[in-house]
């Protein structure tokens, strides 16, 4: 069980790995965990390309557009509230992109937020043989300049699912021996999901995304990405869409 940062440290971790966890809070992996509950299939696409039209006509699939413009957006909410919803292109400039860039390197991916921590844990545990390797990936935001922004509410859906597989003995973990096949990185993940549990939509709203999404007009957004375990399904890409296994 290896945890790292954005698509530098993807790469760094996900060379060999059976199984790669995006995890990008606010909001993109919120989103698809609200879109696979109702049974759609979502693209995962760069942010902002310009063949980003073109892509969704070819997967006859609606393509999400910016907050605000109305319509499927990376807004959980609307999503959400959708009359209907089948197949969406969804870009993101951190988990939608890394994950769309991760599925050249590695066999199988899962977008993962708090909603589906639990259950994409119970499916590891299940489907996955004991000693496979798992990467962990928090998205994290962007500095103005581009560079990466470490973003507290990743870390917290990323050790929200370790701490999952660490409830179901995986990893060599034992109450006895200690959390011998995680790594230090994603044991620090597993233990700011521990504080943070108990007061998880307070942190969320506080955090400097949270605050940002809010003073946007999108607190229904923080609050839905702080759905503890309230998703269901398992959000695998396969075939360049995430969908149900």
């Amino acid at each position: 069980m290896r945890f790292e940062w954005g698509l530098d440290g993807a790469r760094s971790v996900a060379s060999g790995a059976d199984l790669a966890i995006v995890v990008d809070v606010l909001s993109f992996t919120t989103c698809v965990s609200v879109a696979v509950d109702r049974g759609a299939t979502v693209f995962p696409y760069p942010w902002k390309d310009a063949t980003a039209e073109d892509f969704a006509a070819h997967h006859a699939a609606q393509l999400a557009v910016p907050r605000g413009a109305g319509g499927l957006s990376l807004s959980p909410s609307s999503l959400r509230t959708a009359r209907s919803l089948s197949r969406v292109v969804l870009p993101s400039p951190n988990g939608s992109a890394l994950a769309y860039e991760l599925a050249r390197e590695v066999p199988l991916i899962a977008a993962v937020s708090l909603r589906n921590a639990a259950a994409t844990a119970d499916w590891v545990a299940a489907e996955l043989s004991s000693d496979a390797v798992v990467a962990v990936i928090a998205a994290g935001e962007r500095w103005p300049g581009g560079s990466l922004r470490p973003a507290v509410e990743d870390q917290i859906g990323a050790g929200a699912f370790i701490a999952g597989l660490a409830a179901a003995g995986r990893g060599g973990f034992t109450p006895e021996d200690g959390m011998e096949g995680f790594a230090p990185e994603a044991q620090a993940a597993m233990a700011v999901f521990n504080a943070a549990e108990p007061h998880l939509h307070e942190v969320l709203r506080g955090c400097s995304s949270g605050r940002e999404l809010i003073g946007a007009g999108y607190a229904d957004d923080v609050e839905i990405a702080a759905e503890l375990d309230a998703g269901s399904a398992v959000a695998l890409l396969r075939d360049g869409a995430f969908r149900q296994p």
